[in-house]
């Protein structure tokens, strides 16, 4: 079905696969499509979702050989392209009911960063980095980068990071709190599926609260973010998994989730 990524769904765990290694992953519009697509299907039928890269790259960006990609030196709307093809893929990651993990392997340059840090959680091998390549073409950081990275870094770490496009290793990325961990190269596949398996088996249900109270944080006082969590927490304590939660305490067993 899928041209450039591939699907898979085992264990309540999706896992989309940019699936162009020979330009390493590079963002085509029927990438960013089959994405969207894919990224909307996990939301329905899997209780966390995973994006990750073949070969030896996560994602290099902007493919430039692209139909649209060959417009760029000429006079492409990036404003269009961006509103009506990044857009909706990025708001779809973020928003997705699942826990989201980026998995990411080599390069994660321009808006592949970016596409990485959309997810809830990004775990990186160390031998990965994080480049903000657009001033290199005469461009501003977009997919969500001048968002994310000021709050996740601070405005001098940002700042430095995209007007130089330095290489940031997945070592400086987890210090500088870019990423949530960087792990051994030898075992990071075993490593990301255990995780992703965890967040499988957890209380689904309450990781969509949680996804709801800390990103609703940044704008939010603090009377409205105390509301929003008595809100949550009366949603969460509804639920059969809260029940189960309770009964597996007090039974000194490990929980069996549901996901309701």
């Amino acid at each position: 079905m899928f041209q450039c990524i591939t699907y898979q769904l085992e264990a309540g765990v999706a896992v989309i696969t940019l699936n162009r290694p020979e330009v390493m992953n590079a963002l085509s519009t029927l990438l960013r499509a089959e994405m969207l697509a894919a990224v909307l299907r996990a939301g329905t039928q899997a209780r966390v979702l995973v994006i990750t890269g073949a070969g030896r790259a996560f994602c290099a960006g902007q493919d430039l050989g692209d139909a649209a990609g060959q417009q760029l030196g000429a006079a492409l709307d990036l404003e269009r392209v961006l509103n009506e093809e990044y857009v909706p893929l990025l708001k779809a990651i973020t928003d997705c009911p699942i826990p989201t993990i980026s998995a990411v392997q080599g390069a994660a340059a321009g808006a592949g960063a970016n596409l990485a840090l959309a997810a809830d959680v990004v775990i990186a091998c160390e031998s990965a980095s994080f480049i903000q390549a657009f001033t290199r073409i005469g461009l501003v950081p977009d997919a969500g980068g001048s968002y994310w990275l000021p709050r996740q870094i601070g405005l001098a770490r940002a700042m430095g990071a995209v007007l130089f496009a330095d290489k940031v290793t997945a070592s400086q990325a987890m210090d500088w709190g870019m990423i949530y961990e960087c792990v051994p190269d030898q075992g990071f596949a075993a490593h990301w599926q255990a995780r992703a398996l965890s967040l499988a088996q957890g209380p689904t249900r309450a990781y969509h609260g949680v996804k709801t109270a800390l990103r609703a944080s940044f704008g939010n006082d603090l009377d409205q973010q105390l509301a929003l969590e008595a809100r949550l927490q009366g949603e969460c304590g509804a639920t059969e998994d809260f029940r189960e939660g309770v009964a597996a305490f007090l039974e000194k067993r490990a929980a069996k989730f549901r996901g309701a």
